[in-house]
């Protein structure tokens, strides 16, 4: 008898294969898309260079010389040499490492404990790029582990290769590029310059170029230097204003800001410094600037994302050993480490410009003068920040720029909501009072948080809530209201008050919540709001009458307002040419603002005419 059995059929073997790389493709994204520019390469070969040299500190202890790396060019044959006294390489690892894509010795040396040791190496490409540049390479090395043999490398192509040996030489390797024509500017001395200074400022290896005596990095960043002798804090700070002006594109530094490890993270290593730009900035200006290096070697020159937002008038420069370079080691991966060198770097400003306040006061004027709007605006962003700024920003008011503690007046502050201000401003310049101009960057904000940390009131002009608190309103009989109406109105609703001061006799002040109705209730506005937030919005502005554009208050208080009403009880003759002259005082006082030329023009009519008919009686 046959039992089924449940073992599946046998399948045929699968025939392993080797993946095959095609260096021709890898080559032509290295060089059209990998890298921002074929002048990284050179940065790539540098940097093989200095990790050489760290790796033979690490393998051979008793290895006490200074490393050296030297970059020389030949014009007169298209060539440029990159020279090391690092550990060089054996046959084996030429073949291992130099000639495997992917696969490079420093990161396994890393891998393997010493993270923290200062090599950047990471993807094992950076020597592919040497054929970005060059249509021959030759790389002659003699490891420190084989001191009596020398080795050379030679391709055209990275596909196909040979490897040599020859006599020994100096411990350490040369690589020999022969530049494809393109690359010719690279064998002047001020463009290697250029280059090396770029990305290589921060490496502690010295690097000298065309045979000079004098390094290109001769000194340390001022975060790596280590005296026995505290420097004075005036010269500390010259020295770094001095280093961050090396740095900075487009501005004079004013005062910097240190950045420690542990700042704000215990996981962010980022060391550096942050310096304030001494060009003038708006609310929405956005000069921020950060080179970030990674063990030395500068991979974002326009890393402006680890800046907070508010930070628009803020340059830098940090280095750290945790950020993760992508591919290109052009950018960064946005990961934990990320995120914890951002915050730290919000924190060190922080901190760094409460020391500025407490230690700086001439920086801190100067602070103060090219970025008050800014700092408006950054106030808002952390309650720290604007418990140190709020006595000292100014604000742009009736009567300029004033500190906000000067705008007090009767226990509270105002501002205009609208920047065209007609008889608003008119009514507090004769009160005396200053009004913020609440329709500049931050403004209203800035003061909503201000007073309530002070326990003042805000009154909004133009707004119900804030006129309530300005005008008394006051009653009168129907018939006496449709009588002003007809005489004094022009389209505004009238509405009695008592007001000071009592020699204005009227004012007129734009219904902002009228104006808010009609743009709501737009059909063109259903496209540029959310359906919900419209319906919550209009079930609000259904209660508002928009009639009227604005709002003309009748100063009772006023002596002659109290004449003319007296007038029209009597039934005199005269009220209409005593409404008449206050009617034209309305539309003269509001030329200042947008008045047509005809308006202001029957005014002047009604004013003359006026005055005739009362010489008349």
């Amino acid at each position: 008898m046959n039992i089924p059995s449940n073992t599946p059929d046998p399948q045929p073997l699968a025939q392993i294969r080797t993946t095959s790389v095609d260096l021709g493709g890898l080559m032509s994204v290295l060089s059209k898309h990998l890298y921002s520019t074929p002048m990284v390469a050179l940065r790539e070969l540098v940097q093989n260079a200095h990790d050489s040299i760290l790796r033979r500190r690490l393998e051979q202890p008793d290895w006490r010389e200074r490393g050296r790396i030297e970059v020389l060019a030949d014009a007169q044959n298209n060539l440029l040499r990159i020279i090391d006294t690092g550990a060089g390489l054996t046959e084996h690892e030429i073949h291992a490492y130099l000639a495997t894509v992917g696969v490079g010795y420093t990161r396994r040396l890393r891998e393997s404990g010493h993270e923290d040791s200062g090599l950047i190496g990471m993807f094992g490409l950076g020597f592919l790029s040497a054929f970005v540049l060059a249509k021959r390479v030759s790389v002659r090395t003699t490891s420190y582990q084989q001191p009596e043999l020398g080795h050379v490398y030679l391709s055209t192509t990275a596909e196909q290769y040979s490897v040599s040996p020859i006599a020994a030489r100096a411990v350490g390797t040369e690589i020999v590029l022969e530049l494809q024509d393109e690359y010719r500017s690279l064998t002047s001395a001020t463009r290697l310059d250029e280059i090396l200074r770029h990305y290589c400022a921060l490496l502690p290896e010295p690097i000298h170029l065309c045979g000079s005596a004098e390094a290109i990095n001769p000194e340390p960043p001022p975060w790596r230097r280590e005296t026995d002798t505290p420097l004075h804090p005036v010269q500390a700070q010259r020295r770094n204003l001095e280093f961050a002006g090396r740095f900075e594109r487009s501005f004079e530094p004013i005062c910097t800001m240190d950045v420690r490890p542990g700042d704000g993270s215990a996981s962010s290593d980022a060391r550096g410094l942050l310096w304030v730009q001494d060009g003038a900035t708006y609310g929405t200006s956005d000069n921020r600037n950060l080179a970030v290096f990674v063990r030395g070697m500068l991979l974002d020159d326009d890393a402006r994302e680890l800046l907070p937002s508010w930070a628009g008038f803020i340059g830098g420069v940090i280095e750290s050993n945790r950020l993760t370079p992508t591919a290109s080691r052009e950018d960064l991966q946005r990961d934990a480490h990320y995120s914890a060198v951002r915050h730290a770097l919000s924190e060190a400003l922080i901190d760094g410009l409460a020391q500025v306040v407490r230690t700086q006061p001439e920086a801190w004027r100067r602070i103060l003068l090219r970025h008050n709007e800014a700092l408006l605006g950054a106030s808002l962003c952390d309650e720290r920040l604007f418990l140190l700024m709020m006595e000292h920003l100014r604000v742009p008011t009736s009567q300029g720029q004033r500190r906000v503690p000067d705008l007090i007046s009767r226990g509270a502050l105002h501002v205009i909501l609208e920047s065209q201000q007609g008889f608003e401003a008119m009514l507090f310049r004769t009160l005396g009072i200053p009004v913020a101009h609440g329709h500049r960057y931050a403004v209203v904000p800035f003061l909503r948080r201000w007073v309530q940390l002070r326990g003042l009131r805000l009154v909004e002009l133009g707004t119900e809530q804030g006129n309530r608190q300005l005008f008394r309103e006051a009653e009168l009989p129907e018939h006496e209201l449709s009588w002003l109406r007809e005489h004094l109105c022009q389209g505004e609703r009238l509405q009695p008050a008592h007001f000071e001061p009592a020699v204005l006799p009227l004012v007129v002040v734009p219904d902002r919540d009228s104006e808010l109705k009609r743009r709501l209730e737009a059909d063109a506005n259903d496209k540029k709001i959310s359906l919900a937030a419209l319906r919550l919005a209009r079930q609000f502005t259904a209660q508002i009458d928009a009639s009227h554009d604005s709002r003309l208050y009748l100063n009772l208080s006023n002596p002659a307002v109290d004449a003319l009403l007296t007038s029209l009880r009597a039934g005199s003759a005269q009220a209409a040419t005593g409404a008449r002259l206050l009617r034209t005082f309305k539309t003269i006082l509001a030329s200042q603002d947008t008045l047509a030329a005809d308006a202001l023009g029957g005014a002047l009519e009604d004013l003359a005419e006026s005055v005739q008919a009362l010489l008349r009686c």
